[in-house]
């Protein structure tokens, strides 16, 4: 082995070893659980008072948005919990007011929307990637303080998290979605473009953050490169963003079914799936 080779052999050991573990499953999900009780509780609290919750999610490709949402929303009502994934932009929408598209999916009373991406494009991928004009962008951090003020005003409660993921992790992740047909989908050409420009993303995040990270609507940055971690840490903190209470509750008993008074089950070819072994 080259002294070159070593010396990174070393180096990469010492990353390692200094690296936290990674939590385990069998951790994570017992955790999870409880985080869910919790997050049913904050439901019905949120139903109950009329709250208007809006949670954003921003981050680099990979940094595990998507996981923590479905962590936040897989045990509670889409009814109450609504995700909000826009696609690109119509040739109508492009020509509205640029928040426009987004205003008509903020909270109702009872409800939590949670945008994965949201208005904060035009301040990441539609600057790095030219899809709008330097001038847009900087009129964009100018007004968005003022539009998130109104929100907060009207009685919406806005939580921002942006998902910190290292280029190491973020470059295993991506690789990893080119060998798993179930990821296939998260590969776009547009991921794969912006993965070459890591550092014009950061200095559009820290644009964004200067101009919008403000006392009464400030961005919480989670480090995802433990994504187990990272979505329990974003559940407890958005648990503390909201004060809640358990609302009581009967205890819930099944009634006795209806007897059959001479019902048959009929004698029909009903059309059923294969069964596999």
């Amino acid at each position: 082995m080259s002294k070159q080779a070593k010396k990174k052999h070393r180096e990469t050991n010492d990353q390692e070893a200094q690296a936290p573990s990674r939590m385990k499953a069998k951790t994570y999900a017992q955790a999870l659980a409880k985080l869910h009780v919790e997050l049913v509780k904050l439901q019905e609290w949120v139903r109950h008072q009329g709250l208007k919750v809006c949670i954003v999610f921003e981050g680099r490709d990979g940094a595990g948005k998507g996981g923590t949402i479905k962590a936040i929303t897989e045990r509670v009502s889409p009814r109450v919990f609504r995700v909000v994934a826009l696609p690109a932009p119509t040739e109508r929408e492009q020509s509205q007011m640029y928040i426009q598209r987004y205003m008509r999916h903020f909270p109702a009373a009872g409800e939590v929307v949670i945008f994965d991406r949201s208005w904060y494009n035009r301040a990441g991928v539609e600057r790095v990637m030219g899809f709008c004009t330097e001038a847009q962008t900087e009129r964009f951090l100018e007004m968005t303080p003022m539009v998130e003020r109104a929100m907060i005003d009207s009685g919406i409660i806005l939580i921002k998290y942006w998902l910190e993921v290292s280029p190491e992790e973020q470059t295993r992740r991506l690789e990893a979605r080119t060998e798993d047909g179930r990821k296939l989908w998260k590969l776009s050409p547009m991921d794969l473009q912006s993965y070459s420009r890591w550092y014009d993303y950061s200095r559009a995040r820290d644009a964004m953050f200067a101009a919008t990270d403000t006392d009464f609507a400030p961005w919480h940055v989670a480090r995802s490169d433990d994504k187990k971690r990272a979505r329990l840490n974003i559940i407890r903190h958005l648990l503390s963003q909201i004060p809640y209470e358990e609302l009581p509750h009967e205890r819930i008993t099944l009634p006795k079914r209806q007897k059959p008074h001479g019902y048959q089950e009929p004698d029909y070819p009903f059309k059923v799936i294969p069964e596999a072994d």
